[in-house]
């Protein structure tokens, strides 16, 4: 059974940058397509990005393009989110998300993490 554990989140101010962590173990690391997700309070769980088994291709919604970068260290089993100019919409609970059988079952069957919170502040 996988497991995934997230760490990083905290408190941050507008414009400010987080680095989020997520240790994954289980399964063999480097086949997993291993994702970020979040939710905001009364609102959906949506995709945030995603990356390859490899690390050779990252997925993106286009309200975080250009500003978060995702990465994996296959040596370690960690995928990282890098979280820069961080906005007030970005307050959420950030869920790692991973999927044996890539990128678009990723989006419908992920298995999810516990979360961590991520607030930005005014």
């Amino acid at each position: 059974q996988v497991q995934l554990v997230e760490s990083g989140g905290g408190l941050v101010q507008a414009g400010g940058s987080l680095r989020l962590s997520c240790a994954a173990s289980g399964r063999t690391f480097s086949s997993m397509t291993m994702g970020w997700f979040r939710q905001a309070p009364g609102k959906e769980r949506e995709f945030v990005a995603a990356i390859s088994g490899s690390g050779g291709n990252t997925y993106y919604s286009t309200s975080v393009k250009d500003r978060f970068t995702i990465s994996r260290d296959n040596a370690k089993n960690t995928v990282y989110l890098q979280m820069n100019s961080l906005k007030l919409e970005d307050t959420a609970v950030y869920y790692c998300a991973t999927s044996s059988f890539g990128y678009y079952d990723l989006l419908r069957n992920a298995y999810w993490g516990q979360g961590t919170q991520v607030t930005v502040s005014s």
